[in-house]
């Protein structure tokens, strides 16, 4: 049988096609309609047998930078679903969160998956303003030096911007009524329950905070791909309601599950405003409140404000 040439437009990217047996290997263009991949073949189709089709995907950093925190939020969250099942590690009962919290779940993730879908947005118009796919391919390679720099200044950025955004949420009667109260239905907190919020807020707070804190850090889409992924999973773990033993993130940072609790509490509304980092802004603000964490006789933990730490 004689080879055919066939001669196609250059736009239109092959597929590599590598025959086991004779070590060949054949280019299937997605102009050409393969209708099986065994038998003979023939002047009207084309047939192979035992091949291997390789395809390959071009992503671009901006859009792995814009799915990929969205991704990790509901993976994360759904391992501290199962986590949360039982009592052990728990910092309220499952019967307090169904007794206590004012929203049901369903409406929790319709209103994450509203925030996230804003992010989102919000994410693509950024990239594309600060750049394309061919800027993000030629761009120099950081040392690890320059990028815990970056990381740690848009960590700095994110804390201070939410610290004080956060803060006259509430001191505002109107904002927080209107606006920070919702997140406030969830008294207590669990982990996909982060991100919900009024869409107004999680546009101010969270998104705009992110921006900023990508700009002005002068990261990498590619550089923002861990580091966004990296603060989603910080802010799950610190509504996730959970004490677990080991938890890197209780080692390495005071703002933590319990800390954020002390937040979600009637008591704790007017402190603990630092999220999601460090605790530095409460401490010089003396927004501050101590705590101790101690087990329940029943399983799982329970915070407790220091006694001489009086509400305003």
């Amino acid at each position: 049988m004689e080879a055919a040439t066939y001669s196609l437009p250059p736009s239109i990217e092959p597929i590599v096609v590598f025959n086991d047996q004779s070590s060949r290997f054949f280019w299937i263009y997605p102009s050409l309609k393969v209708e099986t991949l065994k038998g003979s073949s023939s002047s009207s189709q084309f047939q192979f047998s035992h091949f291997h089709v390789v395809f390959k995907f071009n992503v671009s950093d901006e859009f792995l930078g814009t799915v990929a925190p969205l991704v990790v939020y509901w993976l994360y969250s759904g391992f501290y679903v199962l986590v949360g099942s039982g009592e052990k590690y728990r910092l309220h009962s499952k019967k307090d969160e169904e007794d206590k919290n004012l929203v049901s779940k369903t409406t929790v993730v319709k209103g994450v998956l509203l925030q996230q879908a804003i992010q989102a947005v919000v994410a693509i118009i950024l990239f594309t303003v600060t750049g394309s796919d061919e800027d993000s391919t030629t761009t120099k390679t950081h040392s690890l030096f320059d990028l815990a720099r970056q990381f740690f200044t848009a960590m700095v950025v994110i804390d201070t911007w939410q610290y004080f955004m956060h803060r006259y949420m509430h001191q505002n009667k109107f904002l927080y009524r209107h606006i920070h109260s919702l997140h406030h239905r969830l008294i207590v907190p669990y982990a996909f329950g982060a991100l919900y919020n009024h869409p107004v807020e999680g546009l101010l707070l969270d998104t705009i905070g992110g921006a900023l804190a990508f700009l002005i850090s002068g990261m990498s889409p590619r550089a923002s791909i861990f580091f966004f992924s990296f603060a989603t999973i910080k802010t799950v773990d610190d509504h996730c309601g959970l004490w677990l033993p080991g938890n890197l993130f209780h080692v390495f940072f005071w703002n933590n599950s319990a800390y954020h609790d002390v937040h979600h509490q009637l008591y704790g509304t007017k402190y603990n405003y630092s999220q999601p980092f460090f605790v530095v802004w409460d401490k010089i603000f003396g927004t501050y409140m101590p705590y101790s964490l101690e087990k329940r006789e029943n399983g799982g933990f329970e915070v407790r404000p220091v006694k001489d730490v009086k509400d305003e």
